[in-house]
């Protein structure tokens, strides 16, 4: 993976997560600025900037002892803190116009038209799940409603299926299918079969 990145950026999501052996190859990697692949006998010269994030607070998970500290002052060179969507809802139309044309022209789809009540809807939710939820609710709108005006009781629908299983909106659904069946399910239990 890492050679694959020679001469550009490799990019760790979720940092934080990484277990302890992996923290410390990496560290290696990061000093040495080698790799030694599988059953080699000597390291290979790498040249790649890494890049990483994190929605976690890697100096407190330090001070825990749950993420190594040299790896930690090597990887923390520039900090960039992106607020949480929660905490730029100014930014929440031009994500939704943004997202929606991407979701649209990828699935070959017309893009759906929001309403002014279900973009209030979208600006009031907590998000949770941070822009990869917004992204997951668009991508499940385009394929729902392409070329059709999205109203506040979709919106509605969609939250309240989210918070009836106790996630973030559609956080562990992939599918159409997926959200069809839940759907039928939560309204058989509703009206007692």
């Amino acid at each position: 993976l890492i050679r694959s990145a020679e001469g550009g950026t490799l990019f760790l999501d979720e940092v934080a997560d990484l277990p302890m052996h992996m923290q410390v190859k990496l560290l290696r990697v990061i000093q040495e600025k080698a790799v030694r692949p599988i059953g080699a006998r000597q390291e290979i010269p790498v040249d790649v900037r890494v890049l990483s994030a994190t929605h976690k607070n890697l100096a407190r998970l330090v001070e825990q002892g749950a993420f190594r500290q040299d790896l930690f002052y090597r990887i923390n060179v520039i900090e960039v803190r992106v607020p949480p969507l929660r905490e730029r809802r100014e930014d929440i139309p031009l994500l939704i116009k943004q997202l929606t044309l991407i979701q649209a022209k990828q699935m070959n789809r017309q893009e759906p038209v929001y309403s002014t009540r279900s973009l209030e809807k979208l600006l009031d939710y907590a998000w949770p799940g941070n822009v990869r939820e917004l992204e997951n609710l668009v991508k499940r709108l385009v394929i729902l409603r392409a070329g059709e005006p999205i109203l506040a009781d979709d919106i509605e629908k969609i939250l309240e299926f989210a918070q009836c299983q106790g996630q973030s909106v559609l956080g562990e659904l992939t599918t159409l299918r997926d959200i069809e069946r839940q759907h039928i399910i939560r309204t058989l239990a509703k009206t007692h079969g």
